[in-house]
């Protein structure tokens, strides 16, 4: 009996933080710009990417953002030497030394520009905290084209290639790993 209750509370409750995270994400609007440093001291801005497709992630020290960091270093390493960037972010408020350490747990060498955010800048302009990991593909002009929040079976390195190479005008067979 308690088995027949909780199924459709889980269910409603996971419409309800659909829907309500549906308000804070910007599919088809400009991507919000920041300028952040690298967890390597290098200064990094939204606008050095002007002109590709960028892949950003929103992370926070959790297990689901190392798992979607590393479908992220997946994806960076299948569109290296395209017209693709892919960055992760640290929203939480991390110091970098926090920030180095989680990122010496992953499974693989994360290799793609890993950002602090000490002030959680990206996480109020991107509406992140509530809901972690995000994804999010930016085209070439800096518009939000897809997001994926919180759930890694919707937003693994197949279907982020998939949506890059609708951006890029390719085959999704051609990237992918």
């Amino acid at each position: 009996m308690k088995r027949q209750i909780f199924l459709p509370i889980t269910l409603s409750l996971a419409m309800v933080t659909m829907v309500w995270a549906g308000g804070f994400f910007k599919v088809g609007e400009p991507a919000p710009p920041f300028s952040l440093t690298s967890v390597t001291g290098d200064p990094v801005s939204l606008k050095d990417f002007q002109g590709k497709v960028v892949v950003l992630g929103l992370f926070h020290i959790c297990e689901p953002c190392l798992i979607q960091g590393t479908n992220l270093q997946k994806v960076y390493d299948a569109t290296r030497g395209q017209n693709v960037a892919v960055v992760g972010v640290n929203s939480s408020g991390d110091s970098q030394a926090d920030v180095l350490e989680f990122l010496s747990v992953f499974p693989v060498k994360i290799t793609y520009p890993y950002l602090t955010d000490p002030d959680q800048v990206t996480d109020n302009l991107y509406g992140g905290g509530r809901f972690i990991p995000n994804v999010y593909i930016l085209d070439q002009n800096g518009v939000i084209r897809w997001q994926r929040v919180g759930n890694m079976d919707l937003a693994d390195h197949t279907a982020i290639l998939d949506e890059v190479n609708k951006l890029l005008g390719t085959s999704s067979g051609s990237t992918a790993l």
